[in-house]
């Protein structure tokens, strides 16, 4: 357990989706917590898996489908290298310059950490964000996924820290 933190729930699954609304545009979903900020409440984030649908095989056409989770509203999809990021991931097929066919590609981030962590993040405001985009595609794509954590109490002090963190990171 995160020092200055204190566990009030069991492990808890939520799912989530986020689609375009047309092909190719960037989309993003707001997943409320209904986090108690004035009981200093967090969410301890243990795991995340995300599960974007299949790009469309098109002759000669690259296709992805990219998605990501992040901590505060964003206008693109995000990398692990962008600190609100908790995770990212993407369907690709490569087409172009093949003239019978193409070679998919997933590209995904662990869905579970290695048992040597407590965690992979803190959210420490209300609500996360699921972002999703499309190329290439004919048909809006979607991502659908799960958030596993629990809840907990962060001392005055860790609380502040976290918020502040979160807030002016974005």
């Amino acid at each position: 357990m995160v020092t200055g933190l204190k566990q009030s729930s069991s492990v808890v699954a939520i799912g989530f989706n986020a689609t375009e609304g047309v092909a190719n545009t960037f989309s993003q979903t707001q997943v409320d917590l209904n986090l108690s900020p004035l009981d200093r409440e967090v969410f301890v984030v243990l795991a995340i898996n995300l599960d974007p649908f299949a790009p469309e095989a098109q002759l000669g056409v690259d296709t992805a489908v990219a998605s990501s989770l992040t901590t505060t509203r964003q206008t693109a999809v995000q990398n692990l290298d962008n600190s609100n990021c908790l995770a990212h991931g993407s369907r690709l097929i490569r087409a172009a310059g093949f003239p019978d066919s193409g070679v998919a590609f997933d590209t995904v981030g662990i869905e579970t950490p290695p048992a040597t962590l407590d965690f992979i993040g803190i959210i420490a405001t209300n609500d996360f964000f699921v972002q999703v985009q499309g190329t290439g595609n004919v048909t809006p794509k979607q991502v659908n996924g799960k958030l596993y954590g629990y809840r907990a109490t962060a001392s005055a002090d860790i609380f502040a820290a976290l918020v502040q963190s979160e807030v002016l990171s974005a």
